[in-house]
């Protein structure tokens, strides 16, 4: 199919500052993909493409040149590519991916789900960002307000003790039947500390904690999943890993709890299908998570999350972060994500 690919960057701003272990965003830079074709006149797919700095795999000084020659070798190609080959550049795999799926959806309902029919939201998890004691205490008595069942928290930026308070002041007020608590280490634990924190931690009746040590330690990791008394769920340890192949050594090296997938990081939508299918296979227990995109990118991902049908709270509130977000008709109720049509 002949086609055309406009590429248009765009920089985002955040609506308050987005602290991470990895320090503190305030903008974000996206490039959006608009896929068109004469066969189709006045018909248009967008897909977005978010590769985050210093996380991404494909986070390169020259990204959008990769990306503009990318984008000539597909309309080439008359709209196709080799996976193989792209899979070393998720972000926009999963770009070229959400545009030709929303340009032959014609909508932004992009799968025939009860989710994309406006019937049932995803449940999702309220995050909290990383802050000083008095700012996570009031974004976490926010979240609850407004209904959410389970929290993620950020942790390993502020004072260990400052962080078990704030765990200890929501359990001392909400039972683990009433609020399933997450952390989020971004791999701010070393090797050698790593199991006391994750004893401590324990005690606070945890659903899990992610990533407690930095990547590319497998034999380091393999031996917290298997002694942690925490669950312990991979997300940074995810990237780079492109090929099937690598995926299967991973996940039965490490064995972890969990795994939380991130297209844009992951693999693009093709490279999440198969975390999914080889976690499955493994008895590995996985939900979907979003990486700062804009409302493009999560309409993408949680239509694709809604065919699934997992009951865990999934990783999908950041939606409405930008004050010059894309408008898209998903809304958060509660603690579920809806698509509104």
């Amino acid at each position: 199919m002949d086609c055309k690919i406009d590429i248009i960057p765009r920089l985002l701003h955040f609506k308050q500052p987005a602290g991470t272990s990895r320090g503190i965003y305030t903008t974000r830079k996206v490039w959006y993909l608009h896929f068109t074709s004469p066969d189709f006149p006045g018909r248009v797919g967008i897909g977005e493409c978010a590769p985050l700095p210093a996380l991404s795999c494909d986070d390169l000084p020259d990204y959008e040149d990769i990306l503009k020659r990318i984008c000539r070798q597909v309309e080439k190609e008359q709209g196709m590519w080799d996976k193989d080959v792209l899979c070393q550049y998720p972000s926009i795999l999963f770009g070229l991916e959400t545009a030709i799926w929303h340009f032959f959806a014609g909508s932004w309902a992009l799968s025939d789900t009860a989710f994309s029919r406006g019937e049932v939201g995803i449940p999702i998890n309220g995050l909290i960002w990383m802050g000083d004691f008095d700012h996570m205490l009031s974004q976490i008595e926010k979240k609850m307000e407004a209904g959410f069942r389970c929290v993620k928290l950020k942790i390993g930026a502020i004072d260990f003790e400052k962080e078990l308070a704030l765990l200890r002041h929501i359990r001392t007020h909400f039972s683990s039947k009433e609020i399933e608590l997450r952390v989020d280490a971004n791999g701010a634990f070393s090797p050698g500390d790593a199991m006391e924190k994750l004893k401590r931690l324990s005690e606070f009746d945890l659903h899990s904690i992610e990533q407690p040590i930095r990547a590319g330690q497998w034999e380091e990791m393999a031996r917290l999943t298997s002694e942690s008394p925490l669950p312990v769920a991979l997300d940074e340890e995810l990237i780079g890993c492109n090929t099937l192949e690598e995926k299967k050594k991973l996940l039965a090296t490490i064995r972890p709890q969990y795994i939380i997938i991130k297209p844009s990081l992951h693999g693009g939508i093709c490279g999440g299908d198969e975390w999914i299918m080889e976690a499955e296979k493994q008895h590995i227990g996985w939900w979907i998570t979003s990486a700062l995109e804009s409302n493009i990118g999560l309409n993408a991902i949680a239509h694709w999350c809604a065919t699934f049908n997992n009951p865990l709270p999934q990783g999908l509130g950041t939606g409405m972060l930008f004050t010059d977000n894309i408008e898209v008709p998903l809304e958060i109720r509660k603690d579920c994500l809806w698509f509104c049509k």
